[in-house]
């Protein structure tokens, strides 16, 4: 095992020099920030065209069979009020007029009738727009501020929620706990991968044979392991990092919510409990994605199986209801201590906060356990696999053998 510190380093260096490790580690958030540059840019763009709007000026024509546009509105905007609804219409196809609204009797079952000039797909909105404010600024003008809000529903409530005899907001809790679900739904579907082909990479180069000539097949093997799982780490701290920046200096331009999470509710049990199932869920998924991949001869057939262990361990998201309502069903319970799918049910049942201290003790003890046999049985494979270039190992050969 001396040489484990050089198998670690040697493999982290190497991948740190591919260009394709930083593509994967630095897609996300380039991804994200061309995402919400279009937000912005669509934003501004879209104010600047509403503001030009607003400067502009048309002449108008108003028949107001309903009785509930004001005079004095119509005024303000230097509107014509006539009584035959044909007359407006022909002017407006005449040219000499560039808008004509016609409020009938009954708005409630007829609509208003907005005839207009054109002057383009997205400026003939205008037409429209201002027929429905003359209402809008009518009704709201004949109506008390409290009935106006009562129907415009933007009545504000005030709801305090109180758990065990102590104010429990449910939403703040699920924050911090949560992290570890989105950190680890991350690191699997952007370095999965990797790790299912990282030991096939010295097979199909055909050097694996000298490099065991010098160490052990459990030292290189264990070294391969612990080097993703720092290259994981590396590459959790590229997609928060950025995404952290981004929301500090552009929250306000892109109008995002202000988070301050210095008043987060911090439960360290629930925190405790995230990383503790994250932790072994990532070393069992690891160690399974590395035997995988030490059993099949080449790349290409490794990456074919990623396929099925991220169905194994996302599928459990088609139940994220479930969870959250019942989570003593029994298959609740089932996905939630069956290892290949325990994961996720048991990061969101805690960040929901129904996950109880026993279940979670079980649950963690039982992805341990799996993990460190799913190791054990990694390096036995990688150990009568490395050699192997033209055919995948059978379970009878790897569990047959002394």
């Amino acid at each position: 095992m001396h040489n484990l510190s050089t198998v670690i380093r040697f493999e982290i260096v190497r991948t740190l020099k591919k260009k394709s490790f930083w593509i994967m580690a630095l897609g996300f958030p380039l991804l994200f920030a061309m995402i919400f540059g279009i937000i912005f840019l669509s934003n501004k763009t879209t104010e600047e065209a509403a503001k030009d709007i607003e400067k502009q000026t048309f002449s108008i024509a108003v028949t107001d069979n309903s009785g509930i546009v004001k005079p004095n509105y119509l005024a303000a905007l230097k509107a014509d009020i006539i009584t035959d609804k044909q007359s407006g219409i022909d002017r407006v196809k005449t040219g000499k007029l560039d808008a004509y609204f016609y409020y009938p009797a009954d708005i409630v079952t007829q609509p208003v009738e907005v005839y207009g000039k054109d002057v383009g797909i997205f400026e003939n909105s205008r037409y429209e727009a201002v027929a429905k404010s003359l209402l809008a600024m009518s009704v709201d003008a004949s109506v008390s501020p409290a009935v106006k809000t009562v129907i415009s529903g933007s009545t504000q409530t005030s709801f305090v929620a109180y758990k065990d005899g102590v104010i429990f907001d449910g939403i703040r809790q699920m924050i911090l706990p949560g992290v570890f679900l989105v950190l680890f739904y991350f690191l699997m579907a952007f370095f999965g991968n990797q790790m299912l082909t990282s030991t096939t990479e010295e097979k199909e180069n055909r050097v694996i044979e000298m490099i065991l000539t010098t160490i052990e097949a459990r030292t290189l093997i264990i070294g391969k392991i612990i080097s993703m799982i720092a290259l994981a780490l590396v590459q959790a701290v590229l997609i928060v990092a950025p995404a952290v920046i981004g929301y500090l200096l552009l929250r306000e331009n892109l109008s995002l919510p202000n988070l301050d999470l210095t008043t987060l509710p911090v439960d360290w049990i629930r925190i405790g409990i995230g990383f503790a199932v994250f932790s072994t869920s990532f070393l069992l998924f690891t160690g399974l994605l590395v035997a995988v991949g030490s059993a099949l001869p080449t790349a290409k057939e490794a990456a074919s199986y990623f396929g099925f262990f991220m169905m194994l361990l996302f599928g459990p998201l088609y139940a994220v209801t479930l969870f959250i309502s019942s989570p003593d069903a029994p298959l609740v319970r089932f996905l939630s201590f069956f290892p290949l799918t325990a994961p996720i049910p048991l990061m969101l049942r805690n960040a929901a906060g129904n996950l109880s201290y026993g279940d979670a003790a079980i649950a963690t003890a039982i992805l341990f356990a799996t993990a460190t046999i799913v190791m054990l049985i990694a390096v036995r494979i990688f150990r009568y696999g490395a050699l192997e270039y033209s055919r995948k190992l059978s379970l009878a050969e790897i569990f047959g053998r002394k």
